[in-house]
């Protein structure tokens, strides 16, 4: 029986509806020494997450991860998920974003790194730089 089911479970669970989560959890989840990359930010320490997810989510009107693959052994998981979401500076109409996260574990997730899109999360989102985006994007496969 695989030893870390639970925590990853909890961690999808979590994740599911991010907005609605209450982010004291976050310590059920996270070493104190945890340590967060994502193609913006890398975070050390369960203070710092705690800042960062609070200040994520104050604007969020909607989030939310559809899980769609998962590796995981002893000591690690991937999952493959989609990430809906709205936010008000976006236009707040719902973006998805495909990407993973790989965390590493021991009695809870000591390390989390997520790889995604930037362009699609974010820059494909705003007037002049999604044109741009996916215009670059056109020329590269033709």
């Amino acid at each position: 029986m695989n030893t870390n089911t639970p925590i990853v479970e909890r961690f999808k669970d979590y994740f599911r509806v991010l907005h609605e989560s209450d982010l004291s959890q976050l310590r059920e989840l996270y070493s104190d020494s945890i340590v967060f990359k994502d193609p913006v930010h890398e975070i050390r320490g369960l203070v710092e997450l705690e800042d960062y997810f609070t200040s994520m989510c104050a604007d969020l009107s909607d989030c939310r991860f559809e899980y769609l693959d998962e590796l995981t052994n002893d000591s690690a998981a991937y999952i493959k998920w989609m990430m809906h979401f709205k936010h008000p500076k976006l236009g707040n109409r719902l973006i998805s974003v495909r990407g993973v996260s790989h965390l590493q574990i021991s009695d809870k997730i000591d390390f989390h790194e997520d790889f995604y899109d930037m362009g699609a999360m974010l820059y494909e989102q705003l007037p002049l730089l999604g044109n741009v985006t996916r215009w670059l994007k056109l020329r590269l496969v033709s």
